[in-house]
This record gives structure tokens, sequence and C-alpha cells, in this order.
């Protein structure tokens, strides 16, 4: 029953940030994303019934499923809690990702965003981890789980009382390790203690640990000069034991083959490497900065169209370069097509949904006053 660790490629390609054309999802690209990490061995790709709008499975199905024999990959999807009203939205979103995607079957299934409140009580209230195991026993999920986005204390409530769960899927990365609301380390600790594998997400920090000021990543450049700032964010989390997959939301080919580069004869952090990943974070917590990790849940249902990840990437961009002219053209084009900060009618139903329990409201208002609120001359 348990899951052979060996086997599961340390990198997961997650379908939550696909390349898009005009609005829509390339699906060209994504086809030779997918050739390029297939081409790899590794095979596990990540998706949701609420990614780009509802259109990620169907792409999973278009670049993956229709494109590689069935056995040769492994495929994994999540329940909404927030879709379901009534019990038998739970059969009937399952059946819709059946359809979305084509795979037949689910290789992991997890219950999404698993939290203290709403959405850990819908599941509860529903029987959706018994309904899982009837899955299980019908062949149509090999693994069941869940992701979390709750305290730790709520983790292991849930653990003690679902004890057939077979992986969780956390966000971890070395920054989050001490956040007080993520609390990554604790949540960590108790998975590993419970020998429970994991499944890491948001291991860059939707991008935040990608590209970072010049005098922090000159310590990272100053020791392995040839990689990327990513790749130690991803090397971090892969140095870890019990981790089984690490997913990456790849959005380009670059991030591709710089990602295929890092997990090709992947090295695990040196304990001089540690210290500068230490150092690196006690610099970057010093500057404060929105805690938005681009998930984009809180998009769709804006009823004013805020891009409101990108507003936070303004933001935290020119607090750490208060006279950036990119970031300030970035938010000019990015109003022509979403609301400004300053549209926001604080109806808050994307601080119900933000997995970093971000006070959205807040910030925006915030946000409205570096950006657009006009300068008295």
């Amino acid at each position: 029953m348990g899951i052979d660790l060996s086997k599961m490629s340390k990198l997961g390609f997650g379908l939550m940030r696909l390349p898009e054309k005009d609005g829509i999802i390339d699906i060209e690209r994504v086809k030779t994303m997918v050739d390029k990490y297939m081409k790899t061995g590794m095979n596990y790709f990540d998706t949701a019934y609420i990614y780009h709008g509802g259109k990620s499975e169907s792409a999973a199905k278009q670049a993956v499923v229709d494109r590689y024999p069935r056995d040769s990959f492994m495929i994994a999807t999540k329940l909404p809690a927030w879709e379901i009203k009534q019990e038998s939205d739970v059969e009937r979103i399952f059946n819709d990702q059946l359809e979305r995607t084509g795979a037949g079957y689910f290789d992991f299934y997890l219950l999404h965003s698993i939290e203290d409140g709403a959405n850990y009580d819908t599941y509860e209230k529903y029987d959706c981890f018994s309904w899982g195991l009837k899955k299980k026993e019908q062949g149509l999920i090999k693994h069941f789980g869940f992701s979390f986005h709750g305290s730790p204390e709520l983790l292991e409530q849930v653990l003690d009382r679902h004890p057939e769960v077979e992986f969780v899927q956390i966000q971890l990365n070395y920054l989050d390790r001490t956040n007080p609301v993520v609390r990554s380390q604790k949540l960590y600790d108790i998975l590993h203690k419970r020998n429970i594998p994991m499944i890491i997400m948001e291991p860059v920090r939707g991008g935040m640990l990608a590209s970072m000021a010049p005098e922090i990543e000159a310590k990272f450049k100053g020791k392995r000069p040839n990689d990327s700032v990513a790749s130690w964010a991803l090397r971090y989390v892969g140095s870890l034991d019990g981790v089984m997959t690490i997913l990456s939301g790849m959005s380009t080919e670059e991030q591709m083959d710089d990602n295929i580069k890092t997990f090709t004869g992947f090295e695990p952090l040196s304990a001089e490497e540690m210290k500068i990943i230490d150092e690196v974070t006690d610099e970057i917590l010093r500057i404060p900065q929105i805690g938005c990790t681009a998930c984009r849940y809180c998009t769709d249902g804006c009823p004013m169209h805020i891009s409101i990840p990108d507003v936070f990437r303004t933001v935290n961009t020119l607090r750490r370069y208060p006279d950036d002219w990119r970031a300030k053209n970035f938010y000019s084009g990015l109003v022509t097509r979403s609301g400004k900060a300053a549209d926001c009618v604080s109806c808050g139903q994307c601080e119900g949904v933000c997995p970093q329990h971000l006070p959205i409201i807040k910030l925006l208002k915030e946000a409205a006053k570096i950006l657009d609120e006009k300068k008295e001359a």
C-alpha cells in the first residue's frame, strides 16, 4: 500500500501556471515542455479542478494523456471543497475530472487545501475520506491524500483521525520555515516523524526565490556561479528526507530547462551551502514583503477583475527597488486589462480562498496608495 519513493519523479510538473497566449493556455508550448520533461524519465503531472479557470485538466489531456501511453506517466488532481454544496457534487466533480483528463484513473488524488474551518469541515460533512477509499477499491484512485494549508495542530488532528491517508502535500521552502502563518518546518516535522511521504508545493514561493536583490543573489553566485538562484530553493527542498515529489509550476521553456538541469544528477546541499541559505533567509526576512505565492485562487471570483497577485508583485518589487521604472511600467500595462488596486470593493471573496490567509483587502488599500494615488505636486 505504501508509496515507493525511489520510483517517484523528484521534479513534478505543476499545471497551475502554464504559458498562455491571448489569455488562453498555449497548448503547443505546453506540449513542447511536456516532451522535454518526459524525455528525462520524469513523469509526475499535478493539476486541479480549478486551475486555469477549469482548463488545466483539459490541457493535461491534450498535452499528456492523448499523446503518451497511460502507464508512462502519473497524474494527480484534487477535489475542491468550495465547489461542494451537496453530497452528489462530490461524484459529479470526480466524473467531470475523469472526462476532462481522459485519464481513466488518477495515480494520486487529493482533497484540495485542507485548512482550519470551512474546507476541512466540508470534507468531513460529506465523508470525503471514506469516499476516497471507495474510489481506491474501484481502481479509480491509486493513492489518496490531501493538500494542506492549515495549522500544525489541525494536521495532527486530521492524521490521527484518518490513518488511511498515504501522502500529504504541503507548502515548503527555505523562506517559510519560520513563517508564523505557514509554519512549514513544523508541518514537515510532523509528517517526517510519522513517515508520511510529502509532495512539496511552492518550493520557489511563487517565483519570489528565483529573483532577488543583486547583493543577495551574489551570495549564491559566489558559490555556484553557473547555477540559477531558483535552483538553490529546489535543492533545499530536495535535500530533505521524506520528500516524494517537488512541484514546480513551470510557465516557460527556460524554467523547464533550468529545473531539469537541477534535478539531473541531483546534488543535495552541503553544510556550507546550507549556511548560505540561512544567511539569505535572514536578509530576505529583513525586507517587508507581501507573502503572495501567485496561486491566483483569488482572481477568478473578483468582481472588479483585479489581478491581485500581479498588484502584490509590483508592490514587493517597489519595496526593494523604490525607483524601479520596470515595475511601474508593468503596473501601467496591467491596469489596461484588469482592475486597479483602488477598484477593490472589499467584498472579501479573495480572503476566503487565499491559502496564505493574507489580509488582501487591507493590502490592496495600501497598494492603491503606492500605485494609484497621484502624488501632489
